[in-house]
C-alpha cells in the first residue's frame, strides 16, 4: 500500500469519526434521545429516583367551543402592519386620555404622570439623551 493511499484512508477514518454522532451510528440498544430533559436523579446504586418537581406540568387551556383550527392556508393574503413607532404608540395610547381629559376640563400640565410620563430617566436601563443620542 503506497503513502498516498495510506493517508487518504487515515483521513476518511478520520473524518468518520469526527462526524456527528446519531443513534444510527450506535449499537441496537443506543438510543441518543432528542434532548428531553431527566425527570429525576440515577443514584450510585443504579437506581432512577423520580422527583415530582422536575416532571414538567403542562397548563393547557379548555379549547372547547373554540372555533379557530391550529392551521393557516397558503392562499391567505399577507396582511402586514406598519412598525410601531413611538409616534403611532402615542396617537393609539395617550392621546385619547389627554384629549378626554381637555373636553372634560380636567387636565392638569402638572400631572402628566398619569398618562405615563416620567420626569426624570434615573435607574433606567436605556437614557434616551445626551449620553445614547445618535448623532
Amino acid at each position: 500500500m503506497g503513502v498516498l493511499s495510506t493517508l487518504t484512508r487515515g483521513l476518511i477514518r478520520g473524518a468518520d469519526r469526527l462526524s456527528e454522532f446519531s443513534s444510527k451510528r450506535g449499537s441496537r440498544t443506543h438510543n441518543k434521545g432528542r434532548g428531553a430533559r431527566p425527570t429525576g436523579l440515577k443514584l450510585s446504586s443504579n437506581k432512577f429516583l423520580s422527583i415530582p418537581a422536575m416532571i414538567p406540568e403542562f397548563v393547557v387551556p379548555n379549547l372547547e367551543g373554540f372555533k379557530l383550527k391550529p392551521y393557516v392556508s397558503y392562499r391567505t393574503t399577507r396582511e402586514t402592519e406598519p412598525p410601531l413607532t413611538a409616534e403611532s404608540l402615542f396617537a393609539e395610547v395617550v392621546a385619547p386620555k389627554i384629549t378626554k381629559d381637555i373636553e372634560e376640563g380636567t387636565f392638569n400640565i402638572e400631572q402628566l404622570e398619569k398618562y405615563g410620563f416620567e420626569p426624570t430617566q434615573e435607574g433606567k436601563l436605556f437614557k434616551l439623551y445626551p449620553k445614547n443620542f445618535l448623532r
